[in-house]
């Protein structure tokens, strides 16, 4: 058998798939093979194949917080949102696949009168990547409600505590143990009022269609607030809002959003332009502006 076709035994494998179909910020070279596993037990045997062939991988959810290089990978991008999507309500609690679309399980939770996902519903990514970075917004975040996290290691499935798992400011221990893949979540939500509930939702998408360039191939903000000044201000200070490097520019809407202007930007294009940023903050204030764009640099 090929390498292709041990692995369509379990699952969907697109080989010399380009990246750039699966990020938002519509940039990434080709992968050798890009796999949706059929469900958990699949993952596991996929897996066990690419190390039985020494193949590196990823994983990746909806791409919406990845900066993927323009080179050809050689190895695996493995996506579970196609196929790993199912959620589950029990009383106030959710548990969800790490597949599953935030957006989406942020609206199921308004149906139900439940309150504490509002801040996701604007976050276009997946729950295995929410926790992954611990994302958040209007002060709130995933690991406010998060009860525990289903975690594929060492070929075993295990819920973990959501206290050993290092959770502060968009970030997690995932960060740093990478061969820990997020097979879902548990969440405690709060029975509350649902026309509250979406008319937040509507005013706070109100707000972002306002103020934030959707309408442009981006990742979200790019920085990481720092102590002393919202990002967005520190980039405007700085006098680089409009700036642009090849194809990639700060966004005239939104200074903390880099966006592919023309869809023709490359990865090192969006690199120099975030690498200029982070040199002129350092420079002129003396801030360390930390990105929040996971890069996928091979």
């Amino acid at each position: 058998m090929t390498m292709k076709e041990r692995l369509e035994v379990y699952g969907t494998v697109l080989c010399e798939e380009p990246m750039k179909k699966h990020t938002t910020y519509r940039i990434g070279g080709p992968v050798d093979y890009y796999i949706y596993p059929k469900n958990e037990m699949a993952l596991m045997r996929i897996l066990q194949i690419l190390k039985e062939e020494k193949l590196p991988y990823y994983i990746l959810g909806r791409g919406s917080n990845i900066l993927c290089s323009d080179a050809p990978f050689h190895g695996a991008i493995i996506n579970l949102d196609r196929t790993l999507n199912d959620f589950f309500f029990e009383d106030d609690h959710l548990i969800a696949q790490a597949g599953c679309s935030l957006i989406n399980l942020s609206v199921e939770a308004m149906k139900r009168s439940l309150s504490g996902l509002e801040f996701a519903s604007g976050i276009p990514g997946s729950i295995g990547g929410a926790l992954y970075m611990n994302a958040g917004a209007y002060k709130s975040d995933m690991a406010s409600i998060l009860k525990g996290v289903l975690v594929l290691h060492d070929q075993k499935m295990e819920w973990m505590d959501p206290k050993d798992l290092d959770y502060s400011y968009r970030h997690s221990a995932f960060q740093k143990n990478k061969d820990w893949i997020i097979l879902g979540g548990c969440f405690h939500l709060q029975p509350s009022d649902q026309k509250e509930i979406r008319e937040l939702m509507d005013s706070r998408r109100t707000r972002r269609m306002e103020s934030q360039p959707l309408e442009m191939p981006c990742a979200g903000s790019v920085f990481r607030n720092p102590a002393s000044i919202p990002a967005w201000k520190l980039v405007e200070q700085l006098g680089l809002r409009g700036h642009q490097i090849g194809g990639a520019q700060v966004s005239l809407k939104h200074a903390n959003f880099i966006v592919n202007a023309d869809r023709k930007a490359t990865c090192q294009d969006v690199l120099d332009l975030i690498q200029l940023i982070q040199t002129r903050a350092k420079e002129e204030y003396g801030i360390d502006l930390i990105t929040e764009v996971e890069r996928l640099i091979w």
